[in-house]
């Protein structure tokens, strides 16, 4: 079925009406955005290049990288363009394009996060097997996997938006396009929409969610065994980081999608969804770095090398 549209561009809400707050806003979310892609770039360089680095966890940390990266690339590059512009329209066309890679890029690291918590189980409760279990091959299937999955979703979404009519009032009540806001801006009746988004959401939602806590149920029982209390802290301690990543993810999402918008927590709910889109691509990196070891070895290293190369040339 065609879809019938009225309106040809929708109206995303400014952040704020005062310009110099405008301003400063731009300047702070140029930083962030900056540094998402140079930090989590740096962390995909550092796995590709450095060979202590090629190991399951860190396989899945530059494709955590990647995601993150390749999601605030999704809003942010919009976000600023119209804060410096004052351009606050997108065609509606590309908004729903922009809502198919915002909702693509959540379910993938929802199923990367439960791949991630796999190689967790396996690495505390199946050690000795953990080459042979975690090989090059499974590793590149799970991966596979995750980025297939995530097309599932969005793909029937947009499928779905071909039967609504559009014709105003067209501003959506946040910077970027995503479902939820384009269904309440449709002038055609979105029952069967909700009812989809809500099966296919739900469904996928828990399989990532029980494949994600599952195995942290077994890493908990079997470090509860360990006799000593410097076993059971190391052990801890490889999954600190994940955990964390987690926690924000399923706050994030559970806030943004799960709680309605009434007026009371819609400034709240605007506020979650700038810290998940811009901030927390940046905070993932960061978590993981301050935790591994390895990973900053390999940035010191490549460092070391780096200063220690204009020396070499100059002697010579």
């Amino acid at each position: 079925m065609k879809n019938q549209t009225s309106i040809t561009s929708i109206l995303l809400l400014s952040p704020s009406d005062n310009e110099k707050v405008i301003h400063v806003l731009f300047i702070f979310f140029l930083l962030i955005y900056l540094m998402t892609v140079s930090i989590n770039f740096l962390i995909i360089l550092l796995v590709v290049t450095c060979a202590h680095l090629h190991t399951p966890m860190y396989f899945f940390l530059g494709n955590l990288a990647f995601l993150d990266m390749s999601y605030s690339s999704v809003t942010a590059p919009k976000l600023l363009f119209a804060m410096s512009t004052k351009h606050w329209s997108i065609y509606l066309q590309n908004c729903i394009a922009q809502m198919f890679f915002v909702v693509y890029f959540v379910g993938s690291e929802g199923f990367l996060l439960a791949s991630m918590s796999y190689d967790r189980f396996v690495a505390i409760c199946r050690p000795l097997h953990y080459s042979q279990i975690m090989s090059w091959s499974k590793c590149s299937q799970l991966v596979s996997l995750v980025w297939s999955s995530g097309f599932f979703a969005p793909t029937i979404f947009a499928l779905c938006l071909r039967r609504l009519t559009f014709c105003g009032p067209n501003l959506i009540q946040n910077f970027f396009c995503d479902l939820p806001h384009l269904l309440l801006i449709s002038c055609t009746d979105t029952t069967i929409n909700i009812i989809v988004m809500l099966i296919v959401g739900s469904a996928l939602g828990i399989v990532a969610f029980i494949t994600t806590f599952y195995p942290y149920v077994r890493i908990f029982r079997a470090v509860l065994r360990i006799g000593t209390s410097d076993g059971k802290s190391k052990a801890f301690s490889t999954c600190t980081s994940h955990l964390t990543v987690v926690f924000i993810f399923y706050s994030s999402v559970t806030f943004i999608y799960l709680v309605p918008n009434t007026s009371n927590l819609l400034t709240l709910n605007r506020v979650v969804t700038v810290i998940y889109s811009l901030i927390t691509p940046l905070l993932n990196p960061l978590i993981y770095s301050l935790r591994s070891k390895d990973l900053k070895a390999a940035l010191q290293r490549a460092l070391h090398i780096h200063r220690l190369h204009p020396v070499t040339a100059t002697r010579r």
